[in-house]
């Protein structure tokens, strides 16, 4: 049996478009916003696993603190100004994470005088860790 070069032609580009039309069908398709290689995570055989949001007027700002374990931040509006020990501060923009190390000493801030900052923050720890530590 011959297969025309036609036929073969269009199998070819029902395989090439496919995927494309399986994406316009509705399929979610993750995209990466943040990927990093971090140290300093819990290692016992259970871990907690917190999601918090938290919202910021203009100008207000987090207690001076730190982490026992990473916190990833993702900004859903605004700006976050991340102040931390020995390093240059990190502005964070809607759309985008940042990963705050463990042990280091800092502060956030919405810098704005007119917008609102919503984040919502990821803490992997074990059972039982507050959430940050006060520094004096």
């Amino acid at each position: 049996m011959k297969i025309s070069i036609r036929a073969t032609r269009l199998f070819a580009s029902l395989l090439l478009t496919l995927p494309l039309m399986v994406q316009a069908q509705g399929t979610a398709k993750p995209e990466t916003i943040l990927s990093e290689v971090i140290s300093g995570m819990p290692r016992g055989d259970k871990q907690e696993i917190r999601v918090l949001t938290a919202s910021f007027k203009p100008g207000d700002k987090t207690v001076f603190h730190s982490h026992r374990f990473p916190v990833t931040v993702f900004v859903l509006e605004g700006a976050f100004t991340l102040e931390m020990a020995g390093r240059s501060p990190v502005v964070v923009k809607a759309g985008e994470a940042f990963v705050e190390p463990p042990n280091v000493k800092m502060t956030g801030y919405n810098r704005s005088t007119t917008d609102p900052l919503r984040v919502v923050i990821f803490y992997t720890s074990d059972p039982k860790t507050p959430f940050l530590d006060l520094i004096q």
